[in-house]
């Protein structure tokens, strides 16, 4: 059982998913200033993270280029409406690295060692575990919000490299 390729198949159904979530939002959705949590700062806090964790520890971590602090959290700010949203087409060049970042992180580590994040006390292969939960957890509740208009998103079960 090749354990690496098995989480690279599974990482990238999730982003494949959300990438779905993503292409299938109108305008209107992913704009809309009402939610606490907009659909853009859902979509791209859950890549954020998926990326930051895909390193072997927070010191080796390079930001993508287009990446602007402010907008990691989903902790809520008085000021974030004025924050500019990053469009769809950033959101979808963000996740396209992030693929290419699964492809490249996993096959290079190692799986026992130690997570690399002192907050996290637990295996590489369970960070990427963790990890993995958190991109389906965001892209559950995009799927939810889609749903709730009327839109159907699919399920993702594997991709085979």
């Amino acid at each position: 059982m090749d354990t690496k390729a098995i989480i690279q198949s599974q990482f990238l159904a999730a982003l494949e998913m959300l990438k779905n979530a993503i292409e299938q939002c109108p305008e209107g959705i992913w704009a809309d200033p009402e939610p606490q949590n907009k659909f853009w700062h859902t979509a791209y806090h859950s890549l954020f993270y998926a990326h930051f964790y895909l390193h072997p520890s927070e010191s080796d971590f390079i930001p993508w280029e287009k990446h602007r602090a402010e907008v990691t959290s989903l902790k809520p700010s008085d000021d974030f409406n004025a924050v500019k949203p990053y469009t769809k087409i950033e959101v979808l060049e963000y996740l396209d690295f992030c693929r290419e970042q699964v492809k490249e992180k996993i096959a290079a580590c190692d799986l026992e060692a130690e997570s690399g994040f002192s907050w996290l006390p637990f295996s590489t292969l369970e960070k990427h575990i963790y990890n993995l939960r958190h991109v389906q957890q965001h892209t559950g509740e995009l799927f939810e919000r889609l749903g709730q208009a009327g839109i159907e998103v699919h399920w993702v079960g594997k991709i085979d490299h």
